[in-house]
């Protein structure tokens, strides 16, 4: 079996973002794992519009494109008010089909490791028929940020990110056998 496509989603576009710094954190681990096949997928590359409010359809041909030669995703998220930036959650209506039957894992970050954001993208992928998995490295903007900017994070995440890949990896494997 060839290996599986796995893209790491920055869930942010504005300036000073830190989910740069955390998805090539996720890469950096991931491709020394050898396992699969790791990229960065940065949704502000795509310039989406918010939905119906222009005509997207090149922007949306070329995400959907993207989405569909992924089997699963790892998801980059800050917390904005208790919940997903408004460009993700943008971005995860901009497509349907090539979401479903995949799986996903969460890396969040926030007062409280993002872990209110990754709750909330947790009930949108499951009605995008997505199948996330349980572990989910949270990250603290207090304790892995120096001085808020600068992504430093602890030793203990790596047992969390591993655990989650290998979870990532088993789940999109099993689910390709659907879209096949």
């Amino acid at each position: 079996m060839s290996k599986l496509n796995i893209g790491i989603i920055l869930g942010s576009t504005r300036q000073g973002r830190l989910s740069p710094q955390v998805g090539e954190w996720v890469l950096q681990v991931a491709n020394q794992r050898g396992d699969a096949n790791y990229e960065i997928v940065d949704i502000a590359d795509f310039k989406l519009p918010l939905l119906g409010e222009a005509d997207a359809t090149e922007q949306a041909t070329a995400w959907n494109t993207k989405l569909a030669s992924l089997d699963g995703f790892v998801f980059i998220v800050q917390e904005y008010n208790h919940s997903i930036s408004a460009s993700l959650k943008n971005a995860l209506d901009y497509a349907r089909d090539a979401w479903n039957n995949k799986a996903a894992g969460i890396v969040s970050y926030g007062s409280v490791g993002g872990a209110r954001a990754a709750e909330h993208l947790r009930g949108i992928l499951g009605e995008l028929s997505v199948a996330d998995v349980r572990i989910h490295p949270a990250l603290s903007l207090f304790t892995d940020f120096e001085n808020g900017t600068v992504f430093i994070p602890a030793d203990l995440h790596l047992v969390n990110l591993n655990g989650m890949l290998d979870q990532v990896n088993a789940w999109s494997g099993a689910l390709k056998t659907l879209r096949s």
